[in-house]
């Protein structure tokens, strides 16, 4: 079965290149009104936004469950869904799939949220700093993006306590072969968020507290508390170009 993901996830990789550059027009709004973005979601999934994500699991969203059945048995979301959880949030979430390393699919000023979690830290610096500058464009005037990442700062005191392979295994040399989109290559404190945040245009920077802000729906999901720097910016009211 190892094998069989390891195939699955590098056609996965492949494909998603293949795609690149895509536009794709927003999802109709939902009951709301309002265009929420929740991106590098993995399955923490919440109802009324649109999951973009370049995992396999996003790419067969939607599926026949006989076949999201075949899957799961392939898929590295067996260690943390059942089968029941895995089929149902598949089944009844809308989804996107897409490599985020390279650009957001949307007009621009067409989102009213974009929310991230966990997820910045799998890209390279560049790629990142590229998204932030996405999620800006994307964004309609005094819209908001949340992103929580591991805390570096959390991280290092792992370090300090003496927890020096737990620290290095969960946040620096993730071990999972056969995924390279599970893989950590870079680490934020709030400080360097909030820097590379206010260098591309980002306002009102603040550090939030876990499940509390300006973006809804985080009661749903926010996670990993003891661990995470969550970190609120708005796009400036009246737009610069971006």
């Amino acid at each position: 079965m190892s094998l069989l993901r390891t195939i699955i996830e590098t056609a996965n990789t492949l494909l998603c290149r293949l795609k690149r550059g895509r536009r794709v027009v927003p999802a109709p709004h939902p009951g709301d009104g309002l265009v929420k973005l929740n991106l590098g979601c993995g399955l923490a999934v919440c109802e009324g936004w649109l999951n973009v994500d370049a995992s396999l699991n996003a790419l067969i969203a939607g599926w026949p469950h006989s076949l999201l059945k075949i899957m799961y048995r392939a898929s590295g979301a067996n260690r943390y869904y059942t089968l029941e959880q895995y089929t149902g949030l598949l089944g009844s979430h809308r989804f996107l799939h897409h490599d985020l390393a390279f650009n957001l699919p949307f007009p621009d000023n067409s989102a009213d949220f974009v929310y991230s979690s966990h997820f910045l830290e799998h890209l390279f610096r560049e790629d990142a700093r590229r998204l932030l500058a996405e999620s800006l464009r994307v964004l309609k005037p005094g819209g908001i993006c949340r992103i929580c990442v591991p805390d570096l700062a959390y991280a290092v005191a792992q370090y300090q306590a003496g927890k020096k392979k737990a620290m290095l295994e969960n946040y620096f040399f993730v071990e999972d072969r056969a995924s390279y989109l599970a893989r950590h290559k870079y680490m934020y404190d709030f400080e360097l968020l909030r820097d590379v945040l206010q260098e591309l245009g980002f306002v009102d920077v603040r550090r939030c507290s876990y499940q509390e802000g300006r973006t809804p729906d985080i009661a749903v999901l926010d996670n990993r508390p003891e661990e995470t720097v969550y970190v609120e910016a708005a796009k400036p009211a009246q737009s610069s170009g971006h």
